[in-house]
């Protein structure tokens, strides 16, 4: 597994290198952690070769959030709506450093994320066409009026494939926002679909945090 460390932006990226010259790069983008645990649930699952881009140090509820949502829950913090001002530092910074470092050019890049990584990656597709395929694993889409987006605008590029996912207990909650999140993933699913864009849809046991770490690595697979 070979694997370089880099800062851009203020961002810190790990960049895994593929054993093959153009083998596709996933961006992940990291609630904690470098990316090393998903990697190794990649290869216990199956072997692909690939490279992933998996980036940390972000301001989760500001980068990740396309507009402002205010507290979910007392323990909780307001999202303040970031999504665009850190997509520009993606696409314009962290993405052209993690390119030269790299050996080829990918076959495409994709672009995938858990909770509300989930919720930026199909945001992305709205606003790039630089994404070829993107996975939302219990992504974060209760989010107030994103549905109501996706419905009302058009993706920059209509993707390969799009892979979605859930925790089959995520729904169970008193929560107004995220006892949303089933019946918008189903929605937005049957909404892509009918579309064209081939669509994966997959329920997983659990609730929102359990299994974040093998669930990623059955998105990155699906779009690979």
């Amino acid at each position: 597994m070979n694997m370089e460390k880099f800062k851009s932006a203020g961002k810190e990226a790990s960049l895994y290198h593929s054993k093959e010259s153009e083998s596709p790069l996933i961006i992940l983008n990291s609630y904690d952690g470098d990316g090393k645990s998903v990697m190794e649930a990649v290869e216990k699952l199956k072997k692909k070769d690939f490279n992933l881009l998996c980036i940390g140090n972000l301001n989760w509820n500001h980068d990740m959030t396309p507009w402002y949502c205010p507290l979910t829950s007392p323990q909780d913090t307001p999202c303040t709506g970031g999504t665009d001002e850190y997509l520009k530092l993606l696409l314009d910074d962290i993405l052209p450093e993690c390119l030269k470092r790299m050996d080829g050019t990918p076959s495409h890049i994709s672009i995938a994320g858990y909770s509300l990584a989930g919720l930026f990656a199909l945001y992305a597709l709205y606003h790039t066409d630089v994404f070829a395929r993107a996975a939302s694993m219990s992504g974060s889409l209760w989010f107030p009026d994103f549905k109501e987006y996706v419905f009302s605008h058009e993706m920059k590029r209509k993707p390969e494939k799009i892979y979605l996912s859930l925790g089959d207990k995520e729904t169970k909650t008193r929560n107004r926002y995220l006892k949303a999140v089933q019946d918008n993933t189903e929605s937005i699913a049957a909404y892509f679909r009918e579309a064209g864009i081939a669509v994966t849809f997959e329920m997983n046991q659990g609730n929102h945090f359990k299994d974040a770490t093998l669930r990623s690595a059955k998105g990155i697979l699906a779009i690979i």
